[in-house]
C-alpha cells in the first residue's frame, strides 16, 4: 500500500501530542510517515477521529492540544484508532492560577460600525421585534394564536419591524418566585422583555399564577423605552376574547415600532453570544478557534463577547482562570463549576455524561477533549466577568455566562442577558434558530456545510485543507457578524426559526 506523510492525512495539534486527528477516512494497512519512522494504520479511523502516534500502555494519560484528554483503558499500539473503546475519563487535579496568562488585545486602529436600533438605555438593537411575553404556561397557546395573526404578507406593511414573537414557556406557576428556579425564570422573562431587539411587548398572563404579570413587570428597568402593554385571560374574557384584544394591541405596537429606523453605531455596542452544538472532532480545530479570533477582533473594537455552556468548559476551566482579570472573576467561574458537580451528582450522573452520542460519532471521546475545543471559541482576550444564567451582561470584553450545554436553553440565557447576535458553531449540523437575536451558524467542516447548505451560514472546513487560515476564517466571521447586526438575514431567519427555541432553564421544586 502506498505511503503518505502524516501531515497529508492528519493534524498534529501540538508537537508532543500522543494522537493526531484524521482529515480523511484512514484504511487499515495504510502506512504513514511520521517523525522519521513508519506508522501503520491498525484499523479503520474515521475522519475527525484520533490515531495513536506511539505505543501507550494501559493507564497512560493521552495528550491532545498539549493537554490531558483522558487515560487509556487498555494498551494502545501506534496506529490504533483512539476512541471510547480504549480511552476513558481521567481525573485531572489542576492547580488554578488567576491572571497569569493575560493577553492584551490592543484597540483596533480603525473603528468599525453597524446599522442598529437606538434604545433609550444606551443599548443598541440589531432587530426590531414585538414580543408577547407569557408569565405562565397557561397563556402560551393564546400568545401563539395572537402572534400567528401576524405572519406572512400582513407584515409587508411594517417593513421596519422584524416580526411578532410569542415567548411561550412551560412554567410560571407551582413554584415560589423567590426560589432559585423562580428567580431564574424571572430573570429570563425580564431579560427578554427589556431586550434591545424588542421594541414593544404585550405581557400576557392567565390571572391567578404565582409568577404573574405584576411580578414580571415590577422588575423591568426604569430607563427603558420599550412600549409595554398587558392583558390577563381571565379578566379579558377567555381565549377568544384575549386573542382579539391582543391582536388589536399588537397592531398598535407594530404601527409605533415601524416608525423606528436603523442608525450607524460603533461595533463596541455589540453583545455577541458564543455557542456550539453538534460538535465533532474538527470543532476545536476549525470553527471554534476561528470564532475565537473573531471574538478577539470584537473585543479590540470595544464590544462584548460571551462564552457559555459551563459543563462544556469543565476540564478546561484552568485555561480560563489564568485569563481572569482578577481572582474574584476566576473564583466565580470555579464556584459555578463546583455548583454543577453538586447538581449533576444529585441527579445520579457526572459531568462526563457529556459528550453526546453525536459528539462521539464525530470523534470526541471525553468531556475533557470536548471542553478544550469548546473554550477556543473565547479567543485569547482577558476574562472580564462571569455571569449567572440570564443575568444582565454589563461588562465589556470577553465574558462568560453559566448555562447548561443544551443548546436552546444555553442560547435563551445568553439572549436574556442581552446578546444581540449569537454565533453558533456545529460539526454534525444544527438547525437552531433564535428570536429576537439572530443566530449565525458556522460549519466546522465542508461536508456538513455542503450537505446542510440551506441551514449553514459559513464554512470553516478550508482550515483543514489549507485553503483557509484560522485568522482568515475569523475575519470572515467578524464581517458576517457586522452584516447580520445590520439586518442581513441568517439562514435560520430565512426559515423563520426561533419561536420554539425559547426555553428558559427550569430548576427547583414545582408544587
Amino acid at each position: 500500500m502506498p505511503q503518505s506523510d502524516l501531515r497529508e492525512v492528519a493534524l498534529l495539534l501540538r508537537e508532543h501530542d500522543d494522537v493526531a486527528v484524521a482529515t480523511r477516512d484512514l484504511a487499515a494497512g495504510e502506512v504513514l510517515r511520521h517523525d522519521g519512522r513508519e506508522l501503520t494504520v491498525a484499523g479503520p479511523v474515521p475522519r475527525g477521529h484520533k490515531i495513536a502516534l506511539r505505543d501507550l500502555p494501559n493507564g497512560t494519560p493521552i495528550h491532545k492540544y498539549g493537554q490531558v484528554i483522558g487515560r487509556t483503558t487498555t494498551g494502545v499500539r501506534a496506529g490504533d484508532h483512539v476512541h471510547a473503546h480504549n480511552l476513558g475519563m481521567a481525573t485531572v487535579d489542576h492547580e488554578y492560577e488567576f491572571g497569569t496568562a493575560l493577553t492584551e488585545i490592543p484597540p483596533a486602529e480603525y473603528g468599525r460600525t453597524f446599522q442598529g436600533y437606538r434604545r433609550a438605555d444606551g443599548t443598541v438593537g440589531t432587530r426590531n421585534f414585538v414580543g408577547i411575553v407569557t408569565s405562565v404556561n397557561c397563556s402560551a397557546s393564546t400568545a401563539r394564536m395572537i402572534a400567528d395573526q401576524f405572519r406572512g404578507p400582513i407584515m409587508d406593511v411594517y417593513p421596519n419591524v422584524d416580526g411578532v414573537v410569542a415567548l411561550a414557556h412551560d412554567s410560571g406557576c407551582g413554584m415560589v418566585p423567590a426560589s432559585e428556579g423562580g428567580q431564574i425564570l424571572l430573570r429570563t422573562l425580564r431579560g427578554y422583555a427589556s431586550h434591545p431587539n424588542i421594541g414593544g411587548i404585550l405581557v400576557l398572563g392567565l390571572g391567578c399564577e404565582m409568577i404573574g404579570v405584576d411580578t414580571l413587570l415590577a422588575g423591568l428597568p426604569d430607563d427603558s423605552d420599550t412600549i409595554v402593554e398587558r392583558l390577563t385571560i381571565q379578566d379579558t374574557g377567555g381565549v377568544r376574547a384575549t386573542v382579539r384584544a391582543g391582536a388589536d394591541v399588537v397592531r398598535t405596537l407594530l404601527e409605533r415600532l415601524n416608525e423606528r429606523r436603523r442608525e450607524t453605531f460603533p461595533a463596541s455596542k455589540l453583545v455577541v453570544g458564543l455557542n456550539c452544538g453538534g460538535s465533532d472532532g474538527y470543532s476545536g480545530i476549525t470553527a471554534n478557534p476561528a470564532l475565537g479570533h473573531a471574538s478577539d477582533l470584537l473585543v479590540a473594537q470595544g464590544a462584548t463577547t460571551v462564552l457559555a455552556e459551563t459543563p462544556e468548559v469543565f476540564g478546561a476551566e484552568h485555561l480560563l482562570t489564568r485569563r481572569a482579570v482578577s481572582k474574584e472573576v476566576g473564583q466565580r467561574l470555579l464556584d459555578r463549576i463546583a455548583w454543577w458537580h453538586r447538581y449533576v451528582e444529585a441527579g445520579g450522573g457526572t459531568l462526563d455524561n457529556n459528550p453526546s452520542p453525536g459528539n462521539k460519532a464525530g470523534g470526541l471521546t471525553t468531556i475533557l477533549e470536548k471542553s478544550l475545543g469548546a473554550v477556543a471559541k473565547g479567543g485569547s482576550a482577558p476574562l472580564t466577568a462571569v455571569y449567572e444564567y440570564a443575568e444582565k451582561i454589563t461588562d465589556k470584553g470577553f465574558t462568560f455566562m453559566d448555562t447548561p450545554g443544551y443548546d436552546p436553553v444555553s442560547v435563551t440565557g445568553l439572549v436574556a442577558g442581552g446578546a444581540t447576535v449569537v454565533v453558533f458553531t456545529t460539526g454534525r449540523g444544527s438547525v437552531l434558530g433564535g428570536k429576537p437575536a439572530p443566530v449565525l451558524k458556522v460549519a466546522t467542516n465542508s461536508e456538513t456545510y455542503q450537505r446542510m447548505s440551506e441551514d449553514m451560514d459559513l464554512d470553516t472546513g478550508g482550515i483543514v485543507t489549507g485553503a483557509l487560515t484560522i485568522t482568515g476564517a475569523g475575519e470572515q466571521i467578524f464581517e458576517a457578524i457586522l452584516a447580520v447586526a445590520s439586518g442581513q438575514p441568517t439562514c435560520s431567519e430565512d426559515l423563520d426559526l426561533g419561536r420554539d427555541e425559547f426555553i428558559p432553564w427550569q430548576l427547583g421544586a414545582v408544587t
